[in-house]
């Protein structure tokens, strides 16, 4: 079922951008979408992958680049974490926020490829709790098909 969410999540998230990238964050069992990481505003989508139902965990990060180079952009963005599954058991949906900084570099020789470092403190929504996440992970960066000739 969770490989079933998986895809469908990624499938949304591919054909609802133009030009999206997918991130795995291995050592967070973490999954991402995001539309075009290049733009000066992108938005990113997360959901934890290490659990069927017991936390179907989502943040949505709208991301502002900082600094774009050739072959690195610096970005931060808010984050906002929900549980859609919260509401069965009469549990808020809000989770917490979190503040997202972090790089993402090509990787040489293969265009589409980089590395993503982040660090994201986060906060229960109440603000009494609150832990230093870390993000380690490869991105795949789609690209616009080019148009057929005529």
């Amino acid at each position: 079922m969770k490989r079933i969410l998986t895809a469908l999540f990624l499938s949304v998230g591919i054909t609802a951008f133009g030009q999206a990238s997918v991130a795995y964050y291995p050592f967070n069992s973490v999954v991402s979408v995001s539309t075009n990481a290049d733009r000066a505003l992108w938005l990113d989508a997360r959901v934890q992958t290490n659990t069927v139902f017991g936390s179907l965990s989502t943040t949505i990060c709208p991301m502002i680049n900082v600094a774009r180079r050739e072959n690195v952009n610096y970005y931060t963005g808010l984050g906002i974490r929900f549980n859609a599954l919260n509401g069965l058991d009469n549990r808020d949906i809000l989770e917490g926020y979190s503040l997202n900084v972090g790089v993402r570099a090509k990787v040489p020789f293969l265009p589409n490829l980089r590395a993503a470092f982040e660090l994201s403190p986060y906060a229960r929504k109440d603000f009494k709790v609150g832990v230093m996440q870390s993000y380690l992970g490869l991105v795949y960066q789609f690209s616009k098909r080019p148009k057929p000739l005529e």
